[in-house]
């Protein structure tokens, strides 16, 4: 007879926080289980090559970086050194890749494809945009826009917690940043999310009106800066003496996965708490997904919604508050 088990009590918020994080493992078990089946991973050779999916990976990071070396490409990519060195080997074997001594440090070895590597890799490039284009080819703009929107969102989320050394600071704005802030809202929202030239002008008068009204006790933009390069930006502005906006928030896609975001918002809490007032309210979309995550964690709440059609696509305006 089976011994009968001891009945475990867990605090109920135990019991919520077990379910939650199992529901939501089997959640992204599950997403990776249909992802790999619709880009082929399970095949044996990716995109009908000879070359399996790890083998694909090594040779698009050989063919796109000036330099390569083994120990850079184990690290970058999570390889065991010595599988990554069989893989090689037999590259170079099939000449697909050179070696080439460093002439700064001769103990290092800089990777290169051939000519004939290079010719067997165009091929699997070429392939894997057909079959990007095929996938998403039948989706609206406005689908392809929330596609990509959610991709960003886990990449940034995922990758939050990746040590850097890399040097982040923030600083206020100074002459040149304000036509940087409009360029890049213009190119990123339209590459990322399918916004028109009508988002532009509006961050053009938006960006225009700030440094026309521009009061330095209660207003600031804030620009974000990683190893020099500005990278994210941000505005706290007046909209009554009690009301502080947030307005433009934006950080470069290579630099998300660093904290950017909420850094910078961290700053416009804090400017706005000094500058006596006494709630910060900001408007937003659903499909920026890393944003309002980045809003919730910062205490802001969705205080209502609004349908709108302002920059070319059927959207849903959201209005979030933080009481301070």
């Amino acid at each position: 007879m089976a011994r009968k088990l001891d009945k475990v009590n867990y605090p109920a918020q135990n019991r919520t926080m077990r379910f939650e994080i199992s529901a939501a493992v089997n959640e992204v078990r599950a997403f990776n289980r249909f992802y790999t089946r619709q880009i082929g991973i399970l095949s044996e050779g990716h995109l009908g090559s000879q070359f399996s999916l790890t083998e694909v990976r090594i040779l698009y990071e050989l063919a796109h970086r000036r330099t390569a070396t083994a120990t850079t490409l184990a690290n970058d990519l999570g390889l065991d050194a010595g599988y990554l060195s069989r893989i090689l080997t037999r590259f170079q074997k099939t000449g697909l890749l050179a070696r080439e001594r460093s002439v700064t440090d001769r103990r290092q070895q800089h990777l290169k494809l051939t000519e004939a590597g290079l010719k067997s890799f165009r091929p699997l490039e070429d392939g894997a945009s057909r079959q990007i284009e095929a996938m998403i080819g039948g989706l609206s703009d406005g689908e392809k826009a929330h596609l990509i929107g959610s991709m960003h969102a886990i990449e940034q989320l995922l990758g939050a917690r990746r040590s850097s050394t890399r040097a982040i600071s923030i600083r206020t704005h100074q002459p040149g940043d304000i036509g940087w802030v409009v360029h890049r809202h213009g190119v990123l929202y339209w590459q990322e999310y399918g916004w028109d030239e009508r988002f532009e002008a509006l961050v053009a008068e938006i960006a225009a009106k700030f440094v026309m009204n521009f009061d330095p006790q209660r207003e600031r933009c804030w620009i974000a800066e990683l190893d020099g390069e500005r990278v994210g930006s941000v505005f706290l502005v007046k909209d009554t003496d009690d009301i502080a906006k947030l307005r433009l928030l934006l950080v470069e896609p290579e630099a998300r996965g660093h904290g950017i975001g909420a850094r910078l918002v961290d700053e416009c809490v804090r400017f706005a708490r000094e500058a006596g007032y006494r709630s910060i309210m900001l408007w937003t979309q659903p499909e920026l997904l890393a944003a309002r995550t980045i809003y919730e964690r910062a205490g802001f709440r969705l205080a209502r919604e609004e349908p709108h059609c302002a920059f070319g696509i059927q959207m849903t305006g959201e209005i979030w508050e933080l009481a301070l």
